[in-house]
């Protein structure tokens, strides 16, 4: 059997033609509708679910089972975490103060939950209380050595501090807080920081009223915290002995 070509211009005419006897000749042509929708691949919004799945598992890995409820219901708490799942670089750090069992904690790991169900490109964090870092950091306190466990604290994309300045303080612990807060400064990685002392405590008379992060830590820690961090304070009462 002889192949058939096909004349296009025939073939296109004789189309033409019939639908013109149908009445259809002047419907113009529409757009074909290929594009991804947002539960198809290849759209932003379905790879940025994915990229949420995959940080808020990473999420639920890093936080006690006690913070497994964490939002972040402040307003400040929450705005400070949509600018680290937008350009963490630019966003600066959070330091929550307030006295003991407001919710300061909470507030943090709810932050940290957030970022990761605005599906960032990139989620990695690490989460320790002042007092188990200089546990660790301590001679013989860490299977990975000092210097390497600073490394990585240093250089985890966000990172928690919880109960900065509980520690009794000491030139060994100062200059370890310096290192750790200094280096994250210079590379603009965001971290939240937890206290129950106010960075700076009210003067009167030309004294401080009270116990605050500048007498605990040093005045070139808190220097470095000031020019880029967000200080909130919670206020309330204590969470624990009401529950």
């Amino acid at each position: 059997m002889e192949p058939v070509t096909l004349d296009n211009a025939a073939a296109m005419a004789r189309l033409r033609a019939g639908l013109a006897q149908r009445g259809m000749a002047d419907i113009p042509a529409g757009p074909i509708a290929d594009a991804p929708t947002p539960d198809q691949p290849g759209h932003p919004e379905y790879h940025r679910k994915r990229r949420a799945e995959w940080a808020l598992q990473r999420w639920t890995n890093a936080r006690p089972p006690r913070y497994r409820d964490a939002h972040a219901t402040h307003d400040g708490v929450r705005h400070w975490a949509d600018a680290v799942a937008t350009d963490p670089e630019t966003a600066g750090s959070l330091l929550l103060t307030g006295t003991t069992g407001t919710g300061k904690t909470h507030q943090a790991y709810g932050a940290l939950r957030r970022i990761a169900a605005a599906g960032p490109t990139t989620y990695e964090i690490a989460a320790i209380t002042a007092a188990d870092m200089y546990g660790r950091l301590r001679p013989k306190g860490s299977d990975r050595g000092t210097e390497e466990e600073l490394r990585r604290l240093c250089r985890v994309p966000l990172l928690l501090l919880d109960d900065l300045g509980s520690a009794k303080a000491s030139e060994w612990t100062e200059e370890i807080t310096y290192r750790l807060i200094n280096e994250r400064y210079n590379a603009c990685r965001p971290s939240i920081y937890t206290s129950n002392l106010p960075a700076r405590a009210p003067i009167r008379d030309g004294r401080p009223q009270g116990p605050d992060l500048v007498a605990a830590l040093g005045e070139r820690i808190v220097s470095r915290l000031s020019e880029d961090t967000t200080v909130i304070a919670i206020t309330g009462t204590d969470r624990r002995r009401a529950a």
